[in-house]
């Protein structure tokens, strides 16, 4: 679903000296959520809203599906549609815990051996969820459905701002 060339971009924004800790650290005064429970996170989340960047533009539609893979890894499969073709596009990763399996951050790859942070840091009852990556560049509020209660998708965005997400850039995903 993301181009290579978007996601190239993701990873350049990392210098050489960063590429193998920075972008999977995690941003100051962001904290993964911990007990987290991975047998409740995985299945299919849809995408509400994000922050922009290359790897997801002209993209609708769009959900991520995880599942555990027998190695103890979990595979990633984001899949949207080409708002201008309609055409769906999909792409499949891995992710791996990063400080152990009761915490939500993970580091996620989807080409070779570059991997960018995914952490989960806020999670209502596993229906609803805030993720970031390596810095306050990245946000998605995910759900279990393709669209939630006003009221809750204010608390989320609420949360996010009070920790410094820039909200008011926040691009809402048509998912009808």
């Amino acid at each position: 679903m993301w181009s290579t060339r978007g996601l190239l971009n993701f990873f350049k924004l990392c210098s050489l000296a960063t590429l193998l800790s920075g972008c999977t650290g995690i941003p100051a005064g962001i904290t993964p959520v911990k007990p987290f429970e991975l047998s409740r996170y995985l299945g299919t989340w849809y995408e509400i809203a994000r922050l922009d960047h290359s790897f997801e533009r002209g993209l609708s539609h769009i959900k991520a599906n995880y599942a555990l893979n027998t190695d103890g890894t979990v595979r990633v499969i984001n899949s949207g549609l080409d708002e201008k073709t309609g055409e769906p596009r999909q792409v499949e990763g891995k992710a791996k815990f990063v400080r152990g399996v009761d915490e939500g951050y993970l580091k996620v790859s989807f080409y070779g051996p570059f991997y960018g942070s995914y952490i989960v840091f806020e999670l209502d009852d596993y229906q609803h969820a805030l993720v970031t990556s390596y810095n306050r560049d990245y946000l998605w509020l995910l759900a279990r459905t393709p669209a939630i209660s006003a009221e809750q998708q204010e608390a989320l965005i609420s949360k996010a701002r009070a920790l410094g997400f820039n909200t008011d850039e926040l691009i809402f995903v048509d998912q009808n």
